[in-house]
């Protein structure tokens, strides 16, 4: 990471301007600010971000007989042909030291928009490829942090709750996404039942989003398993004891 004060990019995808979701971005931004850091908004229902991976996205392509698009974003960064909003992007996440994802959890999962963001930006020789993961990843250096609302109370999403364990429930997002591509993943901000709770709630949220903010540089990251804990075989070494929700003997 960068000498303090540093860079920020908040990418946010709630397509209601006065949702919570939007008081936690903007929240965030005042308290990087606050801290001298300078911030980037990619608020990606405002900018009308295109999620559709397409052929359309390559103007100089590799096997133009078939749609391979990991190996066409490949080809793309190599001949300096990505499309102009995702360049975009990646300059973005490039300049940052610091990547707060702000959204509402649908489906378990992202906005469709929040989706097609990691499937079009997070392209292969920027953020991956080539054996480079997890540490090794292309934004290894950097940290990350999901800010999520949900209109589910606590206890449903308790390793014990109704809908299970909310580790669980972000181990695509967590693991999958954002530490296989290098980030150094803080623990989530979960913002329960808040369309429920009363304002009081609300704002001791927001006074908890700012308290890890305050605290981003030096936070504890989420353990995740490394490259240089596996086997040939990919598995874990059996001097490797299993640390996480999906990792198991």
């Amino acid at each position: 990471m960068s000498a303090a004060p540093g860079h920020a990019l908040i990418v946010h995808a709630n397509p209601e301007p006065v949702s919570f979701g939007a008081a936690l971005r903007d929240h965030a931004r005042a308290t990087l600010e606050a801290q001298g850091m300078t911030v980037e908004v990619s608020d990606l229902y405002a900018m009308g971000f295109d999620p559709v991976a397409k052929a359309e996205d390559f103007s100089l392509r590799r096997f133009p007989e078939r749609l391979w698009y990991d190996r066409e974003q490949q080809h793309a960064v190599r001949n300096d042909a990505l499309p102009a909003d995702v360049e975009a992007e990646i300059g973005k996440l490039r300049r940052a030291d610091l990547v707060l994802f702000v959204f509402p959890l649908w489906w378990f999962s992202v906005p469709a928009i929040l989706k097609g963001w990691f499937d079009r930006v997070l392209v292969k020789e920027v953020a991956y490829g080539g054996a480079r993961r997890y540490e090794d990843g292309g934004f290894a250096g950097k940290r990350a942090m999901l800010v999520t609302t949900t209109n589910a109370w606590p206890g449903m999403t308790a390793p014990d709750g109704l809908m299970g364990d909310i580790d669980v429930i972000l181990w695509p997002l967590q693991n999958g996404v954002l530490a296989y591509t290098g980030f150094d993943v803080l623990p989530p901000l979960v913002a329960h039942a808040v369309a429920f709770v009363e304002p009081a709630e609300r704002e001791a949220v927001l006074r908890d989003l700012g308290a890890r903010l305050g605290a981003w540089r030096t936070a504890e990251a989420i353990p995740f398993h490394r490259v240089a804990e596996v086997g040939e075989d990919w598995r874990l070494r059996p001097d490797v004891e299993p640390r996480l929700v999906a990792h198991r003997r």
